[in-house]
């Protein structure tokens, strides 16, 4: 038999055992994948990607404690540059280190996650949220600071194990600059007396 006739048979044979499995094999979960959307839903795997979501670490102030520093990292990192980002300033113009806008193009974001992976601050990072659909296509798909802003216990929520070990970082790093401080300070001399 030639070789296109045995794999055209192997691929009847699997495709027969998964259609009949599916009737008499009770057991097996995963051959029954049908879900009657939108009253169930599939359960989404903790590394599933859809489109990136800003950190914040307190739900009631999310501005004011919003881990982005508008470093423009990611904006510049990517790949469709569907990232738009002003930095806020005060009254008298001086950088504040935060952002002021923050918008990402839906219609153009293709979901790579290089955003995530090239900021310095964990503070972007990539939702489960894929139902985005809109009526229109233009300033509809464009997600503003407000509607990118989402707690840390979101977060936590949809991915749990990489959140854990986000804070976890984040913890070691804000000990180990305070632990510096305090040894800076106490190496510090005491001032002179005045004469």
């Amino acid at each position: 038999m030639s070789a296109f006739g045995k794999g055209l048979l192997d691929g009847l044979r699997v495709t027969a055992v998964n259609f009949f499995g599916s009737y008499f094999d009770k057991g097996r979960k995963e051959r029954l994948f049908t879900y009657q959307y939108p009253e169930e839903r599939a359960p989404i795997p903790e590394n599933s990607r859809t489109f990136p979501f800003l950190v914040a670490d307190d739900p009631n102030d999310p501005v004011g404690t919003i881990r982005c520093t508008a470093c423009k990292i990611c904006e510049v990192e990517c790949p469709p540059k569907c990232i738009y980002i002003v930095m806020d300033r005060d009254e008298k113009g001086k950088p504040r280190q935060r952002p002021k806008v923050f918008d990402i193009d839906l219609s153009v974001c293709m979901q790579c996650g290089i955003c995530v992976e090239v900021c310095p601050f964990e503070s972007i990072k990539m939702d489960n949220d894929y139902e985005k659909a809109r009526y229109g296509r233009f300033n509809e798909l464009v997600e503003h600071l407000p509607d990118l802003l989402k707690p840390n216990a979101y977060y936590h929520r949809i991915k749990p194990t990489e959140a854990a070990a986000v804070d976890a970082k984040l913890k070691a790093e804000a000990e180990k600059k305070a632990a510096k401080a305090a040894a800076a300070a106490a190496a510090k001399p005491p001032p002179k007396p005045a004469v």
